[in-house]
């Protein structure tokens, strides 16, 4: 039975930091594995890796032993000292990465990388305007933030001039259609730069996007896109920027998402999953950016720059990702939970789409086509009520009409027998709310 909460009104001193300003009803108190215990005692499935970065599951036993032998050594630095932990790890990074990208700025979080990135491309370049996905999520600090358009722009004063957006190349719902119906996105992109040069003043320095849009639904870029894109970023002497936090580091089946179509950007960021769970992020680019940068006074001096302690952790990551084949794996888990999903789509009228790569998938519910105005929404929040009462923790996409749409990104360490629990588990939440509403 459940026991009594000892903390009557959890939220009651803490800011709503999210835009629907809820939390979840049960309070967490451990996790272990792929799994999260509430404080009455129940087991969830987590579906999410914590915020999609978890990729080896939860209190992995390398990390738990590389934590406490660090900080007891080495834990904290002045940002201008280097340590072992920091020097392996950037020289680990570059040899997961092709030519050029050999040099690594160490950090915490993946906003912050951007930030550093978007810093040091406007810094090399000498000009100021940023190209992003029109459903971007890119962080919450002051460049992140201005290119980012899935949430969070209205209500804070003007933007930083020279921030533009790029429609999202999503084949499933096409905004610009060929002959047959299906997404024309070499015409998209074309008239996608058609407009930002016609805004632009002259001063495009970069551009940054994810390989796999997943704030902004699971969209995956169609084959051909990157390149098409990193070409329109030479056209006009920008930069290409990467932002892997979610797809980096074998979640998508691949050690980095942008090496199944061969792109190589100019800079690289990557964070959730490089600590996984902890914060730790990494900025990567070439001798050439760093050296033009640096000549130029660049300067991104924070407190935790280089700290040995996260950074130990991002070897420890490395090393199980490299011992246990775990791209291998998640294309294994990914190709298992993708057949599930696929059979849940035929079998509910209410899933109209599956996607995604490796494990980082999405599923779509068509429930306005069901319901009328809204219903995704609705329907997505009970289906994820439902997976919670049942023992699994999934999360809906949080934009404005797309709240229909669910990320599943479990741990890269899942066994066979929780992928398919969950799958069960979320074909009974289906048809519960389908049935309910």
């Amino acid at each position: 039975m459940p026991t009594e909460t000892a903390f009557p009104d959890p939220g009651r001193h803490l800011v709503r930091y999210s835009g629907h300003g809820t939390f979840s009803p049960e309070l967490i108190v451990r996790a272990a594995g792929t799994s999260v215990f509430t404080e009455s005692g129940r087991e969830l499935l987590d579906f999410t890796s914590g915020q999609m970065s978890a990729i080896l599951g939860h209190s992995h036993p390398a990390i738990v032993s590389t934590v406490r032998e660090q900080v007891a050594r080495l834990d904290h630095l002045h940002s201008g000292m280097l340590s072992p932990p920091v020097v392996e790890l950037a020289r680990r990074l570059a040899g997961t990465l092709p030519d050029p990208l050999d040099k690594a700025l160490l950090l915490t979080t993946g906003a912050e990388a951007n930030e550093a990135a978007v810093r040091m491309a406007k810094l090399v370049t000498g000009r100021h305007e940023i190209v992003s996905f029109a459903r971007s999520w890119h962080g919450m600090t002051q460049a992140a933030a201005n290119a980012t358009y899935s949430a969070g722009r209205k209500g804070y004063g003007p933007a930083a001039p020279g921030n533009f957006a790029l429609p999202v190349p999503d084949r499933h719902r096409p905004a610009i259609v060929d002959a047959d119906g299906a997404l024309d996105w070499r015409r998209q992109l074309d008239l996608g730069f058609e407009m930002i040069d016609a805004q632009s003043v002259g001063s495009l320095a970069a551009c940054l996007v994810e390989p796999i849009l997943s704030s902004g639904g699971v969209v995956e870029l169609p084959p051909g896109y990157l390149t098409a894109l990193a070409e329109k970023c030479r056209e006009r002497g920008m930069l290409l920027i990467l932002d892997e936090a979610q797809t980096g580091l074998c979640r998508t089946g691949d050690w980095y998402a942008f090496q199944h179509e061969g792109v190589v950007p100019d800079i690289l960021t990557v964070s959730k999953t490089l600590g996984a769970g902890l914060p730790l992020a990494a900025v990567l680019t070439s001798p050439e950016i760093e050296e033009r940068a640096h000549e130029r006074g660049f300067l991104f001096f924070t407190t935790h720059v280089s700290d040995p302690l996260p950074a130990a952790v991002g070897n420890t990551v490395l090393d199980v990702l490299v011992r246990d084949r775990l791209d291998e794996r998640a294309r294994v888990l990914g190709a298992a939970l993708r057949d599930g999903l696929d059979k849940l789509a035929a079998r509910h009228e209410v899933v109209g789409d599956v996607r995604g790569r490796g494990l980082l998938l999405g599923m779509e519910l068509v429930g306005d086509d069901v319901l009328g105005a809204g219903g995704a929404d609705r329907l997505g929040a009970a289906v994820t009520r439902r997976c919670f009462e049942r023992g699994l923790h999934m999360n809906i996409v949080q934009l404005p009409g797309m709240g229909g749409i669910f990320r599943i990104a479990p741990p890269l360490t899942a066994s066979d027998e929780e992928i398919a629990r969950g799958v069960g588990v979320l074909d009974e939440a289906l048809a519960d709310a389908a049935r309910d509403l």
